[in-house]
C-alpha cells in the first residue's frame, strides 16, 4: 500500500488523470463486453405477438422461472438460446400463443350458469377470433380485426335486418395485397357467417382507406356495364397485339400504327325453332278392329212322355244367323324439325380495323442542299398488308366489318434531320473535331487523362534524374564536340551513333578536348546514355540533328 502511495506521489496530475480515465474506459469496456455477451445469448422466442398472447407467454415464463427479455414494445420475447426449442414445444402444448383473440376454444369449458345473452356474445367472439386467424394466415397481412353483426330476425319483414361485417387489416411493411386478395377476404367472411352477403362486408386498412368497392342499388346494371367494357377492351387489345406481332417483321418497329374497335354482344339466352315439311309425312300409328257375332235359336221338343223315352223321335233342326265387322285406323303426321340453340355471351357483332403505314425517306444531294423525298409503299405492298390484316383480325364482310389500310408520312419522318456528310476515308463515322470527340466519348477522355498523368510522372522522373545526372549531360556535350564531320542524312548519323555506343572509348585525338574522367564514372555515364537513347530514340535523334546544325554553323 505504501509503495502504491509512493508511486502515486511520483506521478504528475496529468498522468494521474490519464490513468484514471484509462481505468474508467477499460472498466466500461469490460462491462459492455460482458453485457453484450450476456444479451447475445438471448434469441427471440416469438415476434409480432398480440398483447393478449404476449401477456399469456410472459405469465408462463414467470411460472417456470425462465429469464426473458421484452423488445419492440412488448411484441418480441427473447429467452436464452439453449431453451428456445424446449419453451416453444412447452408453450405449444399449452395452446400458447393463440394468434390474436380467442376462438372456439372458449367453449372448451362448460359453464352451466351462463345466460343466453352471454353465450351469444361468446359465440360472436369465437367467430370473430377464428376469422381473424384465417385472415392473418395471408402472408401479406400482419394483423386483422373482424367485427360481425348477426342478422336480426323478426316475423315482420320491415323489422328484419341483414348481417353486416367489417374487417380492418394491417399490411406488413414492404408488402402489398394483390388485386384478388380483397374479393377473397370478402367472400371468406361472407361464407363463414349465415345470411351475410359479400356486398355487406367492408374491408379497410390501418390508414382508413376503403379497399373494397361500395355496392349501389343498381349494382347489377353497373357490374354488367363494367364487365362489358372490360371484355371489349380485352378483345381489342388482343387483336391489336396480334396485328403488331404480324406487321412488325414486315414493316418494322415504329413504322406503322394499328387500331381495332370491336362491338361485342354480352346478351345470352336460348332460341327454339320448329319447322314442318309438307312434302314429307310418316305413319305414326295403325289400328285394326274386327267384330264377329252369330246368334242361335233352337225349336223346343214335343212335350210329354215320348220326348223323354229312349229311342225317341229325332229333334227338329236348329235354325239361326251370324254378323262380322272389320275396322282399320292409320294415322300420318307431317315431318317436323325442332332446333334449340343456346346463344353464346360475348360474341363479336362488328369489327373496325385501321392500319397506318409510314412512308420511306430518301435524300437527294448532300449538305445544305439535301432534299427530302418521301416514297409511299407500292399498291402491291399495301394489298399484301391488307390481306394479312384481314386474315389476322378475322375480317367478315357479311358481319359488316370495316378494314382500312392507308399510307401517310409520320410526323417523325417529316422532321427527320438530313444525314451528316461522311468524309472520304473516315468510314461511316462523321468527321468531328478532337474536342467534340472528347466530349462525346468518355472512354477517350479517360484514356487521354491517363496518358497525361503518365507523361507528367515521366517528366517528374526525368527531371529528378536530370538533377542527379547533370555531370553526365555535361560529359555528353563535351563528347558531342568530338564527333566526326557532319553527315548528309539521318541514317548515317544513326549508324555513327550506334557504332559510337557499341565501342566507346576516349581517343588520343580527343584527349586534349575532353578532360580526364574516372573510369568508373565514365562507365556509369555511358550506361545512362545508352538507356536514354534506347528509351527515347526520337528525342535523341532530334538532339543529334540540333548538334549537327550547330556544327555546320
Amino acid at each position: 500500500m505504501e509503495q502504491l502511495k509512493r508511486l502515486t506521489g511520483m506521478l504528475s496530475n496529468s498522468q494521474r488523470w490519464t490513468i484514471l480515465i484509462a481505468t474508467v474506459l477499460v472498466s466500461a469496456g469490460l462491462y459492455g463486453l460482458v453485457h453484450w455477451q450476456r444479451e447475445s445469448a438471448f434469441h427471440p422466442l416469438y415476434t409480432a405477438l398480440a398483447p393478449e398472447d404476449a401477456s399469456v407467454v410472459v405469465q408462463k415464463l414467470k411460472e417456470s422461472s425462465t429469464e426473458y427479455r421484452l423488445s419492440n414494445n412488448g411484441t418480441t420475447i427473447s429467452v436464452p438460446e439453449d431453451k428456445v426449442a424446449e419453451l416453444r414445444l412447452e408453450l405449444a402444448g399449452a395452446g400458447v400463443p393463440k394468434s390474436g383473440r380467442i376462438g372456439f376454444e372458449i367453449f372448451d369449458k362448460t359453464n352451466f350458469g351462463m345466460t343466453d345473452f352471454a353465450e351469444h356474445i361468446n359465440y360472436r367472439r369465437a367467430v370473430e377470433g377464428e376469422l381473424e386467424r384465417s385472415v392473418m394466415a395471408l402472408s401479406e397481412v400482419e394483423q386483422a380485426r373482424v367485427h360481425i353483426t348477426f342478422p336480426k330476425e323478426s316475423v315482420f319483414s320491415e323489422a328484419q335486418q341483414p348481417a353486416k361485417a367489417s374487417v380492418l387489416i394491417k399490411i406488413r411493411p414492404g408488402a402489398s395485397l394483390p388485386e384478388t386478395a380483397i374479393p377473397a377476404i370478402t367472400h371468406l367472411i361472407s361464407s363463414a357467417v349465415e345470411g351475410l352477403a359479400p356486398e355487406a362486408v367492408s374491408v379497410l386498412d390501418m390508414r382508413g382507406n376503403l379497399l373494397n368497392r361500395a355496392k349501389r342499388a343498381d349494382s347489377a346494371s353497373t357490374d354488367s356495364s363494367d364487365a362489358a367494357l372490360e371484355y371489349r377492351h380485352k378483345v381489342e387489345q388482343d387483336l391489336t397485339s396480334k396485328l403488331e406481332a404480324t406487321l412488325e417483321p414486315l414493316v418494322g418497329a415504329g413504322r406503322f400504327r394499328a387500331s381495332v374497335s370491336a362491338e361485342t354482344d354480352l346478351t345470352s339466352g336460348e332460341q327454339s325453332e320448329e319447322s314442318f315439311d309438307p312434302t314429307r309425312s310418316a305413319m305414326i300409328s295403325s289400328q285394326t278392329t274386327e267384330d264377329t257375332s252369330t246368334p242361335t235359336h233352337a225349336i223346343a221338343g214335343i212335350p210329354g212322355t215320348a220326348s223323354n223315352l229312349p229311342d225317341a223321335a229325332p229333334r227338329p233342326p236348329v235354325t239361326g244367323g251370324g254378323t262380322s265387322r272389320k275396322t282399320e285406323n292409320v294415322s300420318y303426321q307431317t315431318s317436323r324439325t325442332v332446333k334449340r340453340t343456346v346463344l353464346p355471351q360475348g360474341s363479336i357483332k362488328r369489327l373496325s380495323v385501321s392500319v397506318l403505314i409510314d412512308h420511306e425517306v430518301h435524300w437527294e444531294g448532300t449538305g445544305a442542299n439535301a432534299k427530302r423525298v418521301l416514297v409511299p409503299p407500292s399498291p402491291e405492298r399495301l394489298k399484301v398488308i391488307h390481306d394479312l390484316v384481314a386474315a389476322t383480325a378475322g375480317f367478315n364482310e357479311v358481319r359488316g366489318d370495316q378494314l382500312i389500310v392507308e399510307s401517310l408520312p409520320f410526323e417523325s419522318t417529316l422532321n427527320l434531320d438530313p444525314p451528316t456528310v461522311v468524309q472520304p476515308g473516315t468510314g461511316t463515322n462523321p468527321r468531328r473535331s478532337p474536342l467534340e470527340q472528347l466530349k462525346n466519348d468518355p472512354k477517350l477522355m479517360g484514356i487521354l487523362a491517363a496518358i497525361v498523368v503518365v507523361i507528367l510522372g515521366g517528366c517528374a522522373f526525368l527531371f529528378s534524374r536530370m538533377r542527379k545526372g547533370s555531370a553526365a549531360r555535361t560529359a555528353a556535350v563535351q563528347v558531342s564536340q568530338s564527333l566526326p564531320a557532319p553527315v548528309d542524312n539521318f541514317q548515317d548519323v544513326a549508324r555513327a551513333s550506334t557504332a559510337t555506343q557499341d565501342a566507346w572509348a576516349p581517343s588520343a585525338s580527343s584527349s586534349n578536348k575532353i578532360p580526364a574522367l574516372v573510369p568508373a564514372r565514365l562507365e556509369t555515364l555511358t550506361h545512362e546514355l545508352r538507356e536514354t537513347a534506347q528509351k527515347d530514340t526520337e528525342i535523341c535523334a532530334g538532339v543529334l540533328r540540333g548538334w549537327l546544325k550547330e556544327g555546320r554553323a
